[in-house]
């Protein structure tokens, strides 16, 4: 079972995000007032808009956590550059968070 960070700052879209995680049999785990360097993740799905989120991205990505990009906005620069596993932008299809969880994961186990 995989540890999976969500940030989401919509309660609607991060309980279907929760959801999901859980469904496929990991742990989806939110941030509390730990610190993106304490938090022990195997991966990340990220709202990165407003909020934490995009300070919890380029934090986990400093530490090589793949990262999986939710947002209603087109990916900028900015966030391609810190090389999510996937950029999803909302409404997506469950079956597309499914699939950037698996390829996350992936890429956890695979050698640097």
């Amino acid at each position: 079972m995989a540890r999976i960070l969500v940030v989401e700052p919509h309660a609607d879209v991060q309980t279907l995000v929760e959801l999901v995680i859980e469904r496929l049999g990991h742990e989806a785990l939110l941030p509390d007032a730990g610190a993106p360097d304490d938090v022990d993740v195997d991966a990340a799905v990220i709202e990165p808009g407003g909020g934490i989120g995009l300070e919890w991205a380029r934090r986990l990505r400093a530490r090589k956590v793949p990262v999986v990009f939710t947002s209603i906005y087109p990916a900028s620069r900015e966030l391609l550059e810190l090389a999510p596993v996937a950029y999803l932008v909302k409404p997506f299809a469950l079956y597309a968070l499914e699939r950037a969880v698996g390829d996350a994961l992936r890429a956890t186990a695979a050698p640097v």
